[in-house]
């Protein structure tokens, strides 16, 4: 089968901020980790989009985040990009794992919710230690919603504490964040295709 990816940049700048997203940076890596497996990823930069808070799958009042969903529910992976500020996850990234919140209530008559059998990846980018807090918090989130998570689910970038340069502000991706993404991407795209053959069985 053709497996389908869809990231979410949970940066805070829209499109067309004079400032570059190491965002961005992090998941055009991420994307030509996808397209050597001939996979397209498309990216919905979520604070370009009117996301209700809330934690129902349609909030109202011109709420974007039922046909971001749409999109969701027809990936069978997800790479959920955020920066870091103030040691935890962007307020954008939060606001679209509260609307996911609404699969706990959406299970079949054997408690599966409709992400069951999705996989899921974590980029974490910023310029302070922290990325493992921030993806163990993704990690948690993600998986409470019902995705399968592969060994090494996470592609990051740190730069040193108390300095201004971002992943974005350097010459060329490092060696090492190149290899962690292609790892991740390659990990997540087995376990996907595996899912899809042999989907998780109802409890006994």
């Amino acid at each position: 089968m053709t497996l389908k990816a869809l990231a979410f940049n949970a940066t805070l700048k829209p499109s067309g901020n004079t400032a570059a997203s190491s965002t961005d940076f992090l998941l055009e890596q991420f994307r030509a980790a996808f397209a050597r497996s001939s996979i397209e990823l498309p990216i919905i930069r979520l604070v370009d989009h009117d996301i209700k808070p809330g934690v129902s799958a349609d909030e109202g009042g011109g709420d974007a985040w039922p046909s971001i969903r749409q999109q969701l529910m027809d990936a069978d992976i997800l790479v959920m990009a955020t920066p870091i500020w103030m040691g935890q996850p962007s307020s954008v990234c939060k606001r679209a794992l509260e609307r996911m919140d609404a699969f706990l209530g959406e299970t079949d008559d054997s408690g599966r919710m409709p992400t069951f059998g999705k996989v899921a990846l974590v980029g974490v980018v910023g310029n302070e230690d922290g990325a493992h807090h921030v993806s163990a918090e993704l990690y948690q989130a993600l998986n409470d919603v019902g995705y399968t998570l592969p060994p090494n689910a996470v592609g990051y970038w740190v730069g040193e504490a108390m300095s201004s340069v971002n992943l974005v502000d350097l010459d060329e991706i490092p060696e090492k964040v190149k290899t962690t993404v292609n790892m991740a991407v390659s990990n997540a795209l087995h376990l996907a295709r595996l899912l899809s053959e042999a989907p998780y069985p109802p409890p006994a």
